[in-house]
């Protein structure tokens, strides 16, 4: 690897700063967010679920336009850094609308807001990933900076995880609280990091030779097997991370009777194992190769869940410890599969002689909105149809409530094991790729 192609820890760790404010804004929407606009403002669970389904598949469709922007409109020359700047005041504005909303609060509003909000997360997220994916052309360095910037991503959950034991300490509850908070620390935080990491790291070489007109690009995408492969085998995961990520707060309150102190204590395990674990995952990937120390950590992830429906009231110990090994098996999924996209990136670049990593991004996104937003709109919606509501959960409720939250998770886990295995992007093989691209 040459010199020039990694880059110091500082660099990094500054290059990853503005992805902890993003992160924040994340895990309240998919945990937080349904809770207290159904506990503390009376919306209906199921139609929370379908507003939010409905607020992510028109968020998708902004995800190419801007991937499209990022690569072929400069602005100043650069193609990374001024989009993330460019996002900042539409997330300010809607994060603090949709996090402190009024008392008489309906489903338009939550559905207007989460929609800005969504869009402007996208403007940031999809250049700012390009732009890491292309600091590096080297296969392990890409997991270097990846974790990273995923452990800032892990560490700002983290922040937000804590909030409602922080807030309890100085006599504040609720998770409406929890919401408020979040959005001041946001509005104040994001603007500074992200001057910050575009002041202090560089815009990234671009390698494109020519343009590729739209149809033949698309084309290309189409024949980039390791692309389609991962991307399948990501919105497979994506879906079995994003029902337990919806559905936590509901299993440890009614499934587990845990407290809202207790529920904050597992979160925060449960993440800070995600981040602990990251440099783990890093090392055996440069030993086993990304594809199987993700196999490894999904196989680790579906071990743990196969025991939550044994669980009752009172259980928090041995749900405990499957936070530590579901969490630790989340640094793996934050980090390896998107090194690997930025090596899929590779081969699209070598076969068309553009780089166009924000496209590819956008890709990468949909899929996480749409995976995301699938388990959202389906698993609250499914819970209902099964009598589950919360405060007064039948048996049947809960235990749909375990099943979705672990069985269902599992069999997605093991159809992106199935296809990851034997996937064929190695180290060697994106090492002759990179050699074609900077020859």
């Amino acid at each position: 690897m040459s010199q020039e192609t990694r880059l110091t820890t500082g660099k990094l760790v500054l290059y990853g700063l503005p992805a902890l404010p993003l992160a924040m804004l994340t895990l309240p929407v998919y945990v937080y967010l349904p809770a207290v606009y159904a506990a503390e403002f009376g919306l209906p669970l199921a139609s929370i679920g379908l507003v939010l389904l409905a607020v992510r598949l028109f968020d998708a469709a902004s995800d190419p336009i801007i991937g499209y922007c990022s690569d072929r409109l400069p602005i100043r020359g650069e193609r990374r850094r001024p989009y993330l700047i460019l996002s900042i005041p539409l997330i300010g504005i809607a994060a603090w609308m949709v996090m402190r909303p009024p008392t008489d609060v309906g489903l338009g509003y939550l559905a207007l807001w989460s929609a800005l909000l969504s869009i402007g997360w996208t403007l940031a997220i999809i250049p700012y990933n390009a732009w890491g994916a292309e600091l590096s052309g080297d296969y392990n360095e890409r997991s270097r900076i990846t974790g990273t910037r995923e452990a800032l991503v892990v560490a700002g959950t983290v922040i937000a995880t804590a909030l409602p034991a922080g807030l309890a300490a100085a006599g504040v509850t609720g998770n409406a609280a929890v919401l408020s908070t979040i959005a001041i620390i946001v509005c104040v935080s994001l603007p500074i990091l992200a001057v910050i990491a575009v002041l202090a790291v560089p815009e990234p070489v671009n390698y494109s030779r020519t343009v590729t007109g739209f149809r033949a690009g698309l084309a290309i995408m189409r024949s980039n097997r390791p692309f389609l492969r991962l991307i399948a085998a990501f919105g497979l995961n994506g879906i079995a991370n994003g029902l337990p990520a919806s559905l936590f707060l509901f299993f440890a309150a009614e499934r587990l009777a845990a407290s809202q102190t207790e529920q904050g204590l597992l979160l925060l395990t449960y993440f800070f194992c995600g981040v602990a674990a990251i440099p783990f995952w890093v090392w055996l990937s440069r030993h086993w190769g990304k594809h199987r120390t993700w196999c490894v950590a999904m196989l680790a992830a579906c071990g743990a869940f196969v025991w939550v429906p044994l669980l009752d009231a009172g259980d928090i110990v041995p749900f405990l410890a499957i936070c530590v090994v579901t969490g630790a098996a989340l640094g793996a999924d934050l980090t390896l599969p998107t090194s690997m996209q930025a090596d899929v990136i590779d081969a699209d670049t070598a076969k068309s002689g553009e780089q166009r990593s924000a496209i590819y991004f956008a890709m990468w996104s949909m899929v996480t909105k749409l995976t995301l937003a699938l388990a959202v709109g389906v698993a609250l919606p499914t819970l209902a149809l099964f009598g589950f509501e919360p405060g007064s959960g039948t048996a049947t409720g809960l235990l749909a409530l375990a099943v979705l939250y672990s069985l269902v998770p599992t069999g997605f886990k093991l159809a992106a094991i199935a296809l990851m295995w034997r996937y064929p992007l190695t180290e060697t093989a994106q090492a002759e790729l990179r050699h074609r691209i900077e020859a």
